[in-house]
């Protein structure tokens, strides 16, 4: 008598597909967390990179910083997350008062073209973000010296007092997701006062 070849059971094909659905889902994990991570990578260095720029402007702005057009100081206000001062940012040969302010996570920087004669800072301000996703929470952005410095590496306490401010120091945390490694990247830069400036 002829024996038929074997047929594949009901339980083989059960095992099967199994482990062919255990290596699918296995694979798309894989996959999908890859491209998560690759995009948290390019948001974290994106948001890096609009930082860097940022603190690029914002320093040689307080360096150029100068008396107002009405002759107010170069420097109206220094608390830990707000500083305001007034300095030509568009080489129009106009102080404008510049604002730089953290909002929620936003490093924003806002100007105020002065207008009239005497000059006054009335008009509407302009804000635009500079960095998305500062991290520093009570830590302050703005650190303040005086003419001691670098002899005394004391910052001067906040609100400082204007007249006293010979440099600023900026201090950026930047993190698109703190929920995820790696920690924050900080951003450290100071900037001397360069018409206010007497033994730096």
């Amino acid at each position: 008598m002829k024996r038929l070849p074997r047929g594949i059971t009901l339980l083989e094909t059960l095992i099967t597909v199994a482990i062919f659905t255990i290596v699918v889902i296995s694979v798309t994990t894989f996959i999908v967390q890859s491209y998560r991570a690759n995009l948290f990578a390019t948001e974290q260095a994106e948001a890096i990179k609009q930082a860097q720029r940022g603190v690029d402007t914002m320093v040689k702005e307080i360096r150029e910083s100068s008396a107002a057009e009405n002759g107010a100081y170069a420097v109206a206000a220094a608390a830990d997350q707000t500083v305001i001062f007034y300095s030509d940012t568009d080489a129009d040969e106009l102080i404008e008062r510049i604002r730089y302010s953290l909002e929620g996570t936003d490093l924003v920087r806002g100007v105020t073209e002065p207008s009239g004669w005497p000059a006054t800072y009335d008009n509407p301000e302009t804000t635009t973000v500079l960095s998305r996703y500062v991290r520093n929470g009570s830590t302050p952005i703005f650190y303040y010296y005086g003419s001691s410095y670098p002899t005394s590496q004391d910052p001067l306490p906040t609100p400082a007092a204007v007249e006293d401010i010979r440099l600023i120091r900026v201090h950026l945390q930047i993190n698109v997701d703190p929920s995820r490694a790696p920690d924050s990247f900080t951003l450290i830069s100071n900037s001397q006062l360069r018409n206010l400036k007497d033994n730096l």
